[in-house]
């Protein structure tokens, strides 16, 4: 039997071998950029020299697991990310949801699409554009929102260089960027929604607001549990590049996150396999939580990845 499923599979990529070709790319990126440097992973491990060999010179075993678990610095990298993640988590999620169920109950079309259009554009911008947008509106001299706070109150806030702020300002540009493209998911889902329902719920007396709860949420409550599972595996994910660009050493207290802690002890500090050590680390918690939001989704939503 399983001679035979192998030959009908053998049949059917032979068939459309096309269409399976476009895979190729795809694959080979995988390999050759995700998988291929988990390879790499070994140095945390082992003792890494630069200019010695390229898996490390000798073992030594949770030495750099130990290194980090007893670092001060790491555990405030970690507390930032979990907070600046939650917080993120909080509002970019829940908001893309609301958005795309205003702007499903617009009627006229091309104002929708202008909306729809405008609102993702954001996440298209470099992130090197991103930081500097935020630095010239939060500019204590030029700054607009500093221009408004100088007028009223007669002196400036230096936005930059208050820890207290990182996180609001980081959360708000997130909201900002990525609202208009995390919408239009749910709004492909909602063209899926029988309008049926809708005529029936209307039928029994429920207007707008009791269609959204009971038919609209229901209907794309798959979307959002899938992407709930993704969002949440990538809670110790923070945006590296976004934070680099935006913090500095007078606010660390609040805006070290782990990747970036990562980065300084890896390139400033040259200690790879301690580097490699906290990105194992990291891995291994975002794979634990992706499992276990898939299964705590299943329980409740019964979707779940696999």
């Amino acid at each position: 039997m399983r001679k035979k499923a192998i030959a009908q599979n053998i049949k059917i990529i032979a068939k459309d071998w096309q269409l399976y070709s476009l895979l190729i790319l795809p694959v080979l990126y995988y390999i050759i950029f995700k998988y291929g440097p988990m390879v790499g992973n070994v140095i945390a491990f082992r003792k890494y020299v630069q200019g010695g060999p390229w898996l490390g010179t000798e073992w030594v075993g949770l030495k750099y697991f130990k290194m980090f678990i007893n670092d001060a610095q790491f555990w405030r990298a970690f507390r930032n990310t979990i907070i600046i993640s939650v917080s993120t988590l909080i509002f970019t999620f829940p908001i893309p949801i609301i958005f795309a169920l205003l702007l499903n109950e617009i009627k006229n079309v091309a104002f929708k699409k202008s909306v729809q259009t405008i609102s993702y554009l954001p996440h298209f911008l470099s992130m090197v554009v991103v930081a500097n947008m935020i630095y010239d509106f939060l500019s204590p001299s030029t700054g607009f929102l500093n221009r408004i706070i100088q007028f009223f109150t007669g002196h400036t806030i230096q936005f930059m260089q208050i820890s207290g702020y990182f996180v609001p300002i980081y959360v708000i540009s997130a909201i900002w960027q990525e609202t208009g493209w995390g919408a239009i998911l749910y709004l492909a889902a909602l063209t899926n929604i029988n309008t049926e329902l809708y005529e029936a719920a209307e039928i029994d007396g429920a207007g707008k607001f009791k269609q959204a709860i009971h038919v609209t949420i229901p209907g794309i409550m798959p979307t959002i549990a899938i992407l709930f599972i993704l969002n949440l595996g990538n809670l110790l994910n923070v945006g590296f590049e976004k934070i680099l660009l935006l913090y500095n050493p007078v606010i660390y207290d609040t805006s070290d996150v782990i990747s970036t802690y990562l980065y300084r002890m890896a390139f400033n500090s040259n200690s790879f396999s301690y580097a490699t050590a906290i990105g194992l680390f990291e891995s291994i918690i975002g794979l634990l939580l992706v499992v276990g939001a898939n299964k705590l989704t299943k329980k409740i939503t019964e979707t779940s990845l696999w």
